[in-house]
């Protein structure tokens, strides 16, 4: 698990460190800054989730095919994957232009409300390298190759670093487009990842019996479905979870720009933190489904154990760090005294929830190698939407608790949804009965399998 998991992780850090670095360097310029990057990037975020979601069942069915050893499955997933981010492409970047249109109608402070148009209308040609991307990684995952997702990470930040510093300040020669630049600076960035990807399957399959290029490419509506009825409640799962907090994002957007910039910097902190059970929850997922695909029922129970594990351990490190250096964390964003005051007690509100957040997160992904994604959807909606969302803004705006009150009410969603999925997957490993009920998309039997 954890030669699985590492390269994952620091992948997922990689990811988080892209969102970090434009935080940092548009904070040079001012708090509106800070907070259009965070609204931007958390309404890009909420609606591109959706579709990125849909291609989470990948992890699932290239797993148990790669456990069963029936690779040429494997690489038909890979082509209906691709497709499908194709085809999700050019409708995502629609609603995205028109939610761009929208903004001023949020109520968002005048100056944060320009930044953030102009910062959303940049990011949305990222769409596309950003969805396959999502498809290439899900199929080198599946097959647990997952050292060339990290390099695309690192390779990926640092070229965001360059880009950033060049477009946002006006260095060789470039233009100085301030929170426009940190957008297509991100938009190269995730060019690279999905070219880097790109590069890497080819090379692994050239040449390969049997191979990638040997694969047909037409596209099975059967296929598509099987996707999508697996990808389909990850997606609402993923959207609610995301979601929620591009909600939250929103929400803090109405209140004082300081208060905007320490909810953008806090969050951020809990999501990088959050990054490390996320990469734990992919490994899980794909361990799980290897033991799913060779009928092997102790070891979908231990691998799923053992995430938890992992998830569970560095959560419980990260609260403690909140605890004991928040001046530090938020003071690395910003010199402003007041965002750091503020932010300083959001930290402590994170420290709460830390340990939910892992475990729900981790809970997620060894359910999802089960070929279970409708339990986390529906606590999800249950735990964030019904519960943690209406009860932080009853705090914030209605009693008057500002956004410390929006964060009770989002660490109330979080551990609600922990204790829910844990449980859930506490009864599905007790009652798991092989041979498994997996139907491969040919339609051969489990028994045959086997």
């Amino acid at each position: 698990m954890f030669t699985l998991a590492l390269p994952v992780v620091l992948a997922e850090l990689g990811w988080m460190t892209m969102g970090l670095v434009d935080t940092l360097m548009v904070g040079r310029l001012s708090p509106e800054a800070i907070g259009a990057v965070g609204v931007g990037s958390s309404l890009f975020m909420g609606v591109v989730i959706f579709a990125m979601g849909l291609l989470l069942g990948l992890d699932t069915l290239v797993s148990q095919a790669f456990g069963g050893r029936r690779i040429d499955e494997c690489h038909r997933w890979l082509v209906h994957g691709t497709v499908l981010a194709l085809v999700l492409s050019l409708p995502l970047m629609f609603v995205l232009w028109l939610i761009s249109d929208a903004l001023g109608g949020w109520g968002l402070d005048p100056t944060v409300l320009r930044l953030t148009g102009g910062y959303l209308d940049v990011i949305v040609w990222s769409v596309l390298p950003l969805l396959l991307y999502a498809a290439f990684r899900r199929y080198l995952q599946g097959m647990a190759v997952v050292q060339p997702v990290m390099v695309a990470l690192v390779t990926a930040n640092i070229a965001n670093v360059i880009l950033n510093w060049v477009l946002i300040f006006g260095h060789f020669g470039a233009p100085a487009l301030g929170v426009q630049g940190a957008g297509w600076a991100t938009v190269g960035s995730r060019v690279v990842m999905a070219g880097f990807l790109l590069v890497v399957i080819v090379h692994r399959e050239w040449g390969q019996r049997p191979g990638l290029f040997e694969t047909s490419m037409r596209i099975e509506p059967a296929w598509i479905r099987r996707l999508l009825a697996l990808g389909a409640p990850a997606a609402g799962q993923v959207t609610l979870e995301v979601g929620v907090f591009a909600a939250a994002t929103a929400l803090a957007g109405r209140l004082a720009p300081v208060s905007l910039a320490a909810h953008q910097i806090a969050i951020n902190i809990a999501a990088f933190t959050f990054m490390v059970p996320l990469g734990v929850s992919s490994a899980g997922a794909v361990r799980v489904g290897h033991a799913v695909g060779r009928g092997d029922a102790a070891g979908v129970a231990r691998a799923g154990w053992t995430a938890l594990l992992f998830g569970v351990g560095f959560m419980s490190l990260a609260a403690a760090s909140f605890v004991l250096l928040p001046h530090l964390l938020i003071g690395a964003f910003t010199g402003d005294r007041g965002v750091i005051e503020a932010g300083v007690s959001l930290l402590m509100v994170g420290a709460v929830f830390q340990l939910f957040d892992g475990l729900q997160g981790v809970a997620t992904g060894v359910l999802r190698g089960l070929g279970d994604t409708r339990a986390p959807m529906l606590w999800n909606l249950a735990g964030h939407w019904f519960i943690g969302l209406p009860l932080g803004y009853t705090l914030c705006f209605t009693l008057g608790y500002g956004v410390i009150g929006l964060w009770w009410g989002l660490s109330s969603g979080l551990i609600i949804c922990g204790v829910a999925l844990l449980t859930v997957w506490y009864r599905r490993i007790h009652t798991l009965d092989f041979p498994y009920r997996f139907v491969p998309a040919d339609g051969t039997s489990a028994q045959e399998l086997l």
